[in-house]
């Protein structure tokens, strides 16, 4: 299924007016103000739309969306364990298809999407959203990731951010930096590892405009499992001011240091290609409080790595090996 195929089939939003107005990720939750990962969960449904199943792993998003006896899900939602978001997925999708086969389903099997943080999805629960895509059922999950583990007081997680600030990365007089670990490459990972995804992409939820819901759309479409990792900006964890989440997206896929892209049966399609077009770093790092100990040379690594990623991998911001890895004689 090549690209324009797969959007077709999709029917992907062309404009604003496309979309529908109904939501299924409504009042009732009590997320941060200016919350990225509550604009995660209201896009996916509303792209989704009501024939949808969710699942969500502990984090965040669960502690937010099931308090005081509420919750803004107007569709069937479960919680599950921490690392549990692809083996909840498949059992779902398993039982869907169980019911339709014995005829006790009547109507469509719905859309089964399961969500988990960046510690739930990009470290513990890894291993089981590895084995969710090595299945064929259609289920899709999405990693939303605010590059800590926000239910229990920002600690790092492998997807923090080099050298930022987090409770368990204090920075100090003896040592500046504690955050000494690159952001994990969890859907460069994937593809490399599970070539059978019809679909895996990274997204920004509020840039570009419509871009979130329309990768939603089509991995729903691909069929079979797919993978989503979006960034979101966190104002407790980033420090911040709300009304600048936002910008805080944006630059974070325009500097290269999120690389926004598609594949779609093995082929990678920016959606902002970062080899043409760069902001400095700089930009988006001094933003946020998590970095206000960084010094010039602090800025300048940072923007090495980058550059490094958009220059000198073997596919730039997805694929690292380049020279690294050779066959014995």
């Amino acid at each position: 299924m090549t690209k324009e195929e797969l959007e077709r089939r999709a029917k992907v939003y062309r404009g604003v007016h496309d979309i529908d107005l109904e939501e299924y990720y409504t009042s009732g939750h009590r997320t941060c103000q200016g919350c990225e990962s509550a604009l995660v969960m209201r896009s996916f449904a509303k792209a989704s739309g009501p024939n949808t199943v969710v699942t969500g792993a502990t984090g965040c998003m669960y502690v937010a969306n099931t308090s005081y006896m509420s919750t803004p899900w107007a569709v069937p939602w479960m919680h599950t364990q921490l690392g549990a978001g692809g083996s909840s997925a498949v059992g779902m999708a398993a039982g869907l298809r169980a019911l339709k086969n014995k005829g006790k389903l009547k109507k469509d099997i719905p859309h089964v999407i399961a969500f988990c943080g960046d510690l739930g999805g990009g470290d513990m629960g890894l291993g089981a959203i590895s084995g969710a895509l090595q299945t064929d059922y259609d289920l899709l999950i999405i990693i939303y990731d605010n590059e800590s583990a926000a239910n229990t007081d920002i600690q790092a997680t492998g997807l923090t951010t080099w050298g930022a600030q987090t409770t368990f990365t204090p920075t100090g007089s003896v040592h500046r930096i504690m955050q000494k670990r690159w952001k994990k490459n969890v859907i460069g990972m994937m593809a490399a590892g599970h070539p059978n995804v019809r679909y895996l992409a990274t997204a920004c939820a509020t840039y570009p405009a419509g871009d979130y819901l329309n990768k939603v759309r089509k991995a729903l479409a691909a069929g079979g499992p797919t993978l989503i990792h979006t960034i979101d900006p966190c104002t407790k964890g980033w420090d911040y001011h709300p009304r600048y989440t936002g910008l805080i997206g944006e630059l974070a896929v325009k500097t290269g240091i999120f690389p926004d892209y598609e594949i779609i049966n093995g082929k990678v399609y920016y959606t902002y290609d970062a080899r043409k077009k760069r902001v400095p770093v700089r930009e988006y790092l001094e933003k946020q409080g998590r970095f206000s100990h960084f010094t010039e040379e602090d800025y300048e690594y940072v923007q090495s790595m980058v550059d490094e990623m958009w220059e000198d991998w073997e596919i730039p911001g997805v694929v690292p090996f380049r020279g690294d890895l050779k066959v014995a004689d």
